[in-house]
């Protein structure tokens, strides 16, 4: 039930989803899709839950805390990535229909501010590796730098079927890493005088 909702709700977004059309999908009558998940608002945040939740687990079951900082970086973009490639319509309610609807916004905000606190710890946990400590501000804008740039690369996969994850998630991690690689180094850019 849950994927024919998620499959109308990426194609339709909230507002133009039908409950007869995923019961449709689903293969049930339209009210047992309200006797098993309530309200159509219910079975949206319910197909949030379980996309957020699929999510997070593959980045978390891939980004083991005991790698070194760029191989745990690179095996989370991968399964992040991979995630996008594999539940495009998943990607789609998540990235594209939720946050158009002020309703949901609050649960993809605390999903996203999960991720960039996730993000914060590794990039501090590199640091302070290499005996560098950074104001804890610097590593949260970082983290959300890193985190926009991989939904931004993300969405491009999502409309682009032929395109590898695997792929994505190496052209991301040449961003990300070289441009980390440099700062974990000390590295900083400044403006021009004048």
């Amino acid at each position: 039930m849950l994927d024919a909702a998620v499959r109308v709700f990426s194609r339709h977004g909230y507002h133009g989803a039908s409950m007869d059309e995923i019961a449709e999908k689903a293969g049930i009558s339209k009210p047992m899709v309200y006797a098993y998940l309530g309200s159509k608002e219910e079975l949206f945040v319910a197909c949030l839950h379980r996309e957020g939740t699929r999510m997070l687990e593959a980045i978390a079951a891939a980004a083991v805390p005991d790698l070194p900082a760029d191989e745990r970086l690179w095996r989370g973009l991968r399964a992040f990535f991979g995630f996008v490639g594999a539940h495009r319509d998943g990607w789609a309610v998540l990235y594209r229909q939720a946050r158009a609807e002020r309703a949901f916004a609050d649960e993809l905000a605390g999903m996203r501010t999960r991720i960039v606190e996730v993000v914060a710890g590794m990039l501090d946990h590199a640091l302070r590796g290499e005996g560098r400590q950074v104001a804890e501000a610097e590593l949260e804008v970082v983290a959300y730098a890193l985190v926009g740039a991989t939904e931004s690369l993300a969405d491009w996969l999502a409309d682009h079927p032929g395109a590898d994850p695997e792929r994505t998630a190496t052209r991301m991690m040449n961003v990300a890493w070289l441009g980390a690689g440099q700062l974990l180094r000390g590295a900083t850019w400044h403006p021009p005088a004048g």
